[in-house]
């Protein structure tokens, strides 16, 4: 076991604070633009008849960043930093203190990382990784996607806004949001199996060297072959986003994940002069299904494009691993 000491805590402190006042608006703002509800149907009105939807119309990434500014203000763009910085700290110390990483590059969040023994152990650490986090996950995507405004320092009052009577009773039913594993699974098998093989043999590295081998051609080839990786991960991401936040309920009179109706609602205080909500959610009851119901619904009530919202970040996610290959 590995013992900080003042340095390393100092420096801990810093990049973990460096996490939070970078990363948690920029990926709040993802989160919040890949699950904002847009259907392109009307909708009928209580005589019957058709109307536009009037919900939030947001196209853009940095569109939804300054529509969370004007309606929430610096607080709306840091919802979610507890449970980031909860679940980044609580990784950084095991990968320091119980698997000897060292202090000064702690773990980064959002990737896949394992064992350098070959495809398979890499794929079995990497799907392990997901399950441990993926409760931490979805609490945290739930977070930044609710209208309410979430105290700092009661965990439990926020888990009673977050999570139905049910998954507080039963909380590994967390793990059976429909599609929810699929989806995960499918894209940490794509990235590992396919898209990192294929990057190392494009962008070699020299036996003793930290730099990859780049030439012009070896270049362009990575650049397309991320590219046409972006438009598979792009969707898998915007489903599994959708599914995160859609929650789990096992009441008789509802869909099994339906959110329940009594029992689940908490006094919360709302953004000051907040007259609407920053995103549009789907209504709970009526549910996705699982990861190809999620897709095919997408696609018929909101349009193909929603399934590539901000793929440009997935595509530039991409080309920034070249150098770590």
């Amino acid at each position: 076991m590995f013992f900080l000491g003042i340095s390393d805590i100092l420096v801990l402190a810093l990049s973990l604070g460096i996490l939070l006042l970078v990363t948690v608006p920029l990926s709040g703002t993802l989160v919040r633009f890949r699950a904002n509800y847009n259907p392109k149907g009307l909708q009928l009105d209580a005589e019957g008849g058709a109307q536009p939807h009037t919900g939030p119309l947001v196209t853009t990434y940095f569109g939804m960043m300054i529509r969370v500014w004007k309606i929430e203000g610096w607080a709306g763009l840091y919802k979610g930093s507890m449970p980031t910085l909860i679940s980044a700290l609580t990784l950084t110390l095991f990968a320091v203190g119980f698997l000897g990483a060292s202090p000064y590059s702690p773990r980064r969040t959002g990737s896949y990382h394992g064992p350098s023994a070959g495809v398979i152990p890499t794929l079995v650490y990497s799907i392990f990784d997901m399950l441990v986090s993926l409760p931490s996950v979805i609490i945290t995507y739930r977070s930044v996607t609710t209208p309410h405004k979430l105290p700092w320092f009661q965990p439990m009052h926020s888990l009673r806004v977050l999570l139905t009577p049910t998954e507080r009773r039963k909380p590994w039913i967390l793990y059976l949001t429909p599609g929810l594993l699929l989806t995960q699974a499918v894209h940490i098998t794509y990235v590992v199996v396919c898209l990192r093989p294929v990057g190392r043999w494009i962008l070699p590295r020299p036996e003793g060297s930290a730099i990859p081998e780049f030439s012009v051609w070896r270049l362009a080839l990575y650049f397309v072959t991320v590219l046409l990786s972006a438009g598979i991960l792009t969707p898998l991401e915007v489903i599994a986003t959708r599914l995160a936040i859609q929650r789990n309920h096992a009441s008789p009179e509802f869909n099994s994940v339906s959110q329940e109706e009594e029992g689940d609602a908490e006094e919360v205080a709302e953004y000051a002069g907040a007259e609407e909500d920053v995103i549009g959610l789907r209504s709970e009851k009526d549910p996705y299904m699982g990861m190809v119901d999620c897709a095919k619904r997408i696609v018929d009530e909101e349009g193909w494009r929603t399934l590539y919202r901000a793929w440009w970040l997935t595509f530039l996610g991409g080309l920034a691993a070249a150098g770590s290959r």
